[in-house]
């Protein structure tokens, strides 16, 4: 509060609620109360105090300006972009501010302090990580048969995939349990949470719902939700599967498929929506912005779209469809997909061949089909790979090190079921100076940015 220091929450609380009681200054009292008012709102039960809100932020902010108080401006900047500035902007020069409604700062000026502050406390993160701490956190795999929680450990592992077998004859308590586990052995290890994800598409892929310890019935596909009841019936679906995955522990669902299909014949069409690109645009649209509301992550697959292609677990794929169909088409949803999910998505890219892009490599590790996700359509957010153990990427890495390849293709998480062979690797690739810490601290900024958002940190 001196101006030296960060205003931390609970002293900012502590300072404020000493400051209201027996003042004769009018100003200082009315500033106090207004910022005890603000923070009353987050504090917990036991009188200490939550994650502030956009507007509890921007009301204590106001209450310090009114008192002459403010964290040092370094604080709050990052890139050169002052997000107390940005607040400050909104200041009359007899100290009231324009711009504010109910004692609230201008929503714009708020979210850019907001970010500037979540942005800081991520490079903070990122700054305190070893080199082998960081590789972990680009790996989100898939639960090993054995010393699953030890691993987290020893490879400070970024998030596990449950499949079939790993939730088949659980009950909910045991699987509560299980994830737990998982999530206590990263908070002894580096402090930071799992991604705890599935794959519970609905319909044919069914990770959790196949069970029915965890729900009397599957989860209608997609297209069967639509039919009962329209978009009414998908949402509420959408719902019901971010409330259950939620309470046995999971934080991302791997969906919805965003694959524009219309045939039935397509490999691809029972997991899809089925129908035109206009309608499964809206449809992702609307289902992630659910379940960003529902704090579920969600990922979008399987960039740059599926279309009539073969399935990629058994060989690979090579589609020539010309980049026109890919623009007017296949790339719809997605583009409505990272409109919708406030931070909150991520995009899953295939193992298919995209001659119109590069007719040499899988999506998943060409730079040019992640440059048309991040330069042409503008994506920031985490970019996943499809399963590396599929066959469809086998033979692309000589020495193996396919992991390698996907992180200088642009991926930021790797999904594999071979992460203790991969992770090594990847190390040996950053010390050796085939592969630069830059990608890596790049991709590992923006999974913990994704967990942020997700509110695991």
């Amino acid at each position: 509060l001196s101006g030296k220091t960060p205003a931390d929450p609970d002293i900012t609380a502590m300072a404020l609620c000493a400051l209201a009681p027996d003042q004769e200054n009018d100003a200082v009292k009315t500033a106090a109360e207004r910022g005890l008012g603000c923070l009353s709102a987050m504090q917990n039960a036991d009188g200490t105090f939550g994650a502030p809100t956009a507007e509890s932020c921007a009301q204590v902010v106001l209450a310090l300006h009114e008192l002459g108080l403010a964290p040092d401006d370094a604080w709050f900047t990052k890139g050169g972009v002052s997000a107390l500035e940005a607040l400050l902007t909104f200041a009359r020069s007899d100290g009231s501010f324009s711009h504010v409604s109910g004692g609230m700062a201008d929503q714009m000026a708020t979210e850019q302090a907001l970010c500037a502050l979540a942005a800081q406390e991520v490079e903070d993160l990122l700054a305190s990580m070893t080199l082998e701490e960081k590789v972990g956190q680009l790996f989100f795999v898939q639960v090993p048969d054995a010393e699953a929680v030890s691993d987290v450990s020893t490879y400070h592992l970024g998030g596990y995939i449950l499949f079939g077998r790993d939730t088949a004859d659980q009950t909910a308590d045991s699987l509560i349990q299980t994830i737990q586990s998982y999530q206590d052995a990263a908070a002894a290890d580096t402090g930071i949470p799992l991604l705890i994800g599935v794959d519970e598409e609905g319909g044919t892929v069914v990770r959790v719902s196949s069970n029915p310890h965890l729900r009397s019935a599957k989860f209608p596909s997609p297209q069967k939700a639509y039919a009962s009841g329209g978009m009414e019936a998908v949402l509420a679906d959408t719902r019901e599967k971010d409330l259950l995955l939620s309470a046995l522990g999971f934080n991302v669902n791997l969906a919805p498929v965003a694959d524009v299909s219309t045939d039935p014949d397509d490999f691809i069409y029972d997991r899809s929506f089925g129908q035109t690109a206009d309608a499964t645009a809206d449809y992702v649209s609307q289902v992630v912005s659910q379940m960003a509301a529902d704090n579920m992550g969600s990922v979008l697959k399987h960039f740059p779209g599926y279309g009539n292609n073969v399935d990629t677990h058994t060989g690979i794929a090579v589609d020539k469809r010309p980049l026109e169909t890919f623009e007017t088409s296949d790339l719809l949803p997605f583009q409505a997909g990272f409109q919708a999910g406030g931070g909150k998505t991520a995009v899953l890219v295939s193992h298919n061949i995209m001659t119109a892009v590069d007719d040499s490599l899988p999506a998943s590790l060409s730079p040019k089909v992640h440059g048309l996700l991040r330069t042409d359509l503008g994506f920031d957010g985490v970019v996943m790979t499809d399963d590396l153990a599929m066959e469809a990427v086998a033979a692309y890495a000589a020495d193996g090190a396919v992991a390698v390849m996907a992180l200088e293709a642009g991926n930021d998480l790797v999904i594999t079921t071979d992460y203790r062979t991969q992770i090594p690797k990847v190390i040996e690739a950053v010390e050796g100076g085939t592969l630069s810490e830059d990608t890596i601290d790049t991709a590992c900024r923006r999974v913990l940015t994704w967990k942020q958002e997700l509110g695991l940190i």
